[in-house]
């Protein structure tokens, strides 16, 4: 019988977690965000580990640390991720990079394109409604064993404790087994879903899907 964890991150996790980060997701869409890990993490994992750390928990399956969920209480305790995108793009120098690139030259094609077609943009949710977030992954050995929502459940708890309104997640549409566990775990869709620039699955644009949970 395999034998799972879940516990909150500590400091000397960090360079696992950062290996499995490289790891985590794959066989979702998409197929890649901009190919350098390294500057992947310094956006949706690094300020979490350093900024919120008892947000930070950690599955383990047979003593293996096979994946994790970010949260943040508050919005405004992070730099915002149009921020925090800005900064890995200066400190890794991706636009010298040949695959972070070609995905930045992308992303702003695909911005102008909605923008002359009158499209909504793609955006992080401000709302006092909901003022707390989260990122969860697992790699694929870890899914269906129960942890995902071993993982949501001690979020939540947290949450709860810490007197939340609520929390909310942002997620594709075309990832279609994430959305129905956000919404056994209790998350409803909200607002518009519209293109997000730069990333593609099968060569096809996906849409950015907003959910949202209040205690």
């Amino acid at each position: 019988m395999s034998r799972t964890v879940v516990r909150r991150f500590d400091e000397t996790d960090r360079a696992d977690l950062h290996e499995l980060f490289g790891r985590a997701g794959e066989g979702t869409p998409p197929d890649a965000l901009w190919g350098h890990a390294e500057s992947e993490a310094a956006v949706y994992l690094t300020p979490y580990a350093d900024l919120q750390p008892d947000s930070l928990f950690l599955a383990v399956l047979d003593g293996e640390l096979v994946g994790y969920l970010a949260g943040c209480l508050d919005n405004s305790a992070l730099p915002s991720e149009r921020e925090r995108m800005a900064r890995a793009i200066r400190m890794y120098r991706l636009p010298v990079r040949p695959a972070p690139a070609a995905f930045l030259a992308r992303s702003m094609l695909d911005t102008a394109r909605s923008a002359l077609r009158g499209e909504p943009a793609p955006t992080e949710l401000d709302d006092p409604r909901w003022p707390a977030h989260l990122h969860i992954n697992l790699v694929r050995k870890a899914r269906g064993t129960g942890l995902a929502a071993t993982l949501m459940d001690h979020w939540f708890d947290r949450l709860r404790r810490a007197g939340s309104r609520g929390c909310y997640l942002q997620t594709l549409v075309e990832n279609a087994r994430a959305v129905r566990f956000f919404e056994r775990m209790g998350f409803e869709k909200y607002g518009p879903t519209p293109r997000v620039p730069g990333i593609r699955h099968r060569g096809q644009r996906l849409h950015q899907q907003t959910m949202v949970w209040s205690p």
